[in-house]
């Protein structure tokens, strides 16, 4: 690719990235100016394979070729104007991926530490804000335990197989959850209930 031709595609995936917030998240609810000059600061096409760049901005999921997705820009809206970080949050972003919804985070919030699903989440914990960047069926102990009290998590949580944009709040060391409405999350395998026999 030439000078020319990167100068050209970069420009158009900055018009494409102004789109997404004009037409994804604006009208959909997210509104918050400090949110969407996050959104419009990070480069989309960044996080998903090459030869997904044209489709970064796209009003739904990106496969990544592992497995994974990058979810729909909309979601990580949802998410980050339900949670309403503050400069003072320390977050942890658990995810697969999960690096962009943590760099978006890091332009409204303080601290903010990613991992994955399956790790060690105690370093900088305890946490004023956890973001889980796929859906839940259940939140294992270890999730509380990391959670300062007051604490909260948004995520996404499936209840009778339909994933469903959630904020839970650790209140006297429990945590507790409130259903917001239906949102495009991928589960995450290793938050699955775990499978119970019934006769």
């Amino acid at each position: 690719m030439t000078l020319v031709e990167e100068r050209v595609a970069s420009e158009e995936l900055a018009v494409a990235r102004r789109a997404m917030i004009e037409s994804q998240l604006r009208v959909s609810g997210v509104n918050d100016l400090a949110i969407l000059s996050a959104f419009a600061a990070i480069a989309r096409e960044d996080y998903v394979p090459a030869e997904k760049r044209a489709i970064a901005y796209m009003d739904r999921a990106v496969p990544l070729g592992d497995g994974t997705v990058l979810a729909p820009a909309l979601t990580h809206g949802q998410m980050l104007t339900a949670a309403e970080p503050v400069a003072e949050d320390r977050v942890l972003v658990i995810g697969k991926p999960g690096a962009y919804l943590a760099a978006v985070t890091a332009k409204v919030a303080g601290k903010v530490t990613v991992a994955a699903p399956d790790a060690d989440w105690n370093a900088g914990a305890p946490y004023s804000l956890v973001l889980i960047d796929g859906a839940i069926e259940e939140a294992p102990a270890k999730l509380g335990a990391v959670l300062a009290d007051g604490g909260r998590i948004v995520t996404g949580l499936i209840e009778r197989g339909v994933p469903r944009l959630a904020i839970g709040r650790k209140v006297a060391g429990e945590l507790s959850f409130t259903v917001l409405g239906e949102a495009d999350f991928a589960a995450l395998g290793e938050f699955a209930a775990k499978k119970t026999w019934s006769f």
